[in-house]
């Protein structure tokens, strides 16, 4: 599908009104799992999948701070889409911030042109996947895990290692690639319709143009800036699931649960202990929100700088984006968890889907532990130490 982009849109409000949309089947589709072909067709078809393409490429040129803010909208839907179109929208920009000039060109225009979506299984823990040359090209066997949305994806990002090689070569193919199985074993408590399992590799062919990099300046502290990103889009994703379980509690609190034998009023809403928690999740969602946003203006300037950006400009806005997301981490495991003292036993039924904030939450969360997070802070405020350049950093 073809996006034409010459007419003027408020893409915010099509977020808005595609989270309402997907909202609706959110709970049948959690349960139903697999697959998540119509909702990334409704992202095509709404014109999403080009968001931060620059416009002189042909795409939409929206910047990283309204970009995040699609990416909480539709998270608040479905925690699994969220998740995917935000996978997305960093992986558009891995040309630009790890290729050659002729791979950012190249992928961005792709992009916007075709109406491209993509996916990746990056994963640099898992080593089972092994890259060897074979004349000026590379075959790729063994198995990679955490293949997020890859079924789905028109260009698809794994790692790989070579024997003997240190780092991880990371390579980008296309739908359409031989060799390529889907093992169909992602049955995980959350995040379920982002049909995140492994990918088996039977002599897959990678192209040489198809290995991203090296970027010019090779060793610039731009050239690892998606990883920054990345993290402050995962903090988007937690934000929106949990303004999604706030909102469903309230609602459910206000309609439908009954007052506590003993608490002396007549309604749900007039019960102090009721009163006290909501007003405790609205003050903890509102400082969350606070400070993911202004971590989005930090990471929004450095990706002006484009390849001027220093190494010390990169570490704080690393420290930026840690402490949003420590905090959103903190106060979305909190909500999600403590929803069921606001509603009551009935919310525990079925239909309603309440316990999938947490599983979705939580699912997501263990990939990256606040822990860590926090003793990078705690370094940086004690020793003047910014955090050591990682792939979830």
């Amino acid at each position: 599908m073809v996006l034409d982009i010459t007419k003027p849109k408020d893409y915010i409000d099509l977020a808005t009104s595609l989270s309402k949309e997907l909202a609706q089947s959110a709970v049948e589709r959690d349960v139903k799992a697999g697959v998540p072909e119509e909702e990334i067709n409704k992202l095509r078809e709404n014109g999403l999948l080009p968001l931060i393409v620059p416009k002189q490429y042909g795409g939409i040129g929206a910047t990283w701070i309204d970009a995040l803010k699609i990416v909480r909208k539709l998270s608040k839907a479905d925690g699994s889409i969220g998740q995917l179109y935000g996978n997305h929208l960093n992986l558009t920009a891995l040309g630009h911030v790890s290729g050659t000039p002729a791979q950012k060109e190249k992928y961005y225009r792709e992009t916007a042109k075709n109406n491209l979506f993509w996916a990746n299984a990056i994963n640099t823990k898992d080593t089972r996947l092994k890259i060897n040359p074979e004349g000026e090209n590379f075959r790729v066997n063994g198995v990679k895990s955490f293949g997020t949305g890859i079924s789905v994806a028109d260009y698809r990002v794994f790692s790989a290692l070579e024997d003997g090689v240190e780092l991880p070569f990371i390579f980008i193919i296309p739908k359409d690639r031989e060799g390529l199985v889907s093992n169909q074993d992602w049955d995980n408590i959350g995040q379920r319709r982002t049909d995140s399992g492994s990918y088996t590799f039977n002599n897959v062919l990678v192209e040489k143009d198809e290995i991203l990099g090296p970027p010019n300046p090779h060793d610039s502290a731009f050239s690892t800036f998606l990883g920054i990103i990345a993290q402050l889009t995962k903090t988007n994703v937690y934000l929106g699931i949990t303004k999604a379980a706030f909102a469903a509690a309230r609602e459910y609190t206000k309609t439908t649960t009954k007052p506590w034998i003993t608490s002396g009023v007549d309604s749900a809403t007039q019960d102090p202990y009721i009163l006290h928690h909501y007003g405790d999740f609205w003050v903890e969602i509102q400082a969350a929100i606070a400070l993911a946003d202004q971590a989005a203006e930090k990471v929004q300037a450095a990706w002006d700088k484009d390849v001027e950006l220093t190494h010390q400009e990169r570490g704080e806005v690393a420290i930026a984006v840690s402490a949003a997301k420590a905090l959103a981490t903190r106060v979305g495991i909190d909500i999600t968890n403590r929803i069921f003292e606001v509603t009551g036993t009935r919310a525990t039924a079925t239909k309603y889907g309440f316990d999938r904030y947490w599983r979705d939450l939580r699912t997501f969360t263990l990939h990256d532990p606040v822990d860590y997070k926090l003793r990078a802070i705690g370094d940086w405020v004690l020793n003047d130490q910014l955090p050591a350049i990682t792939q979830y950093s």
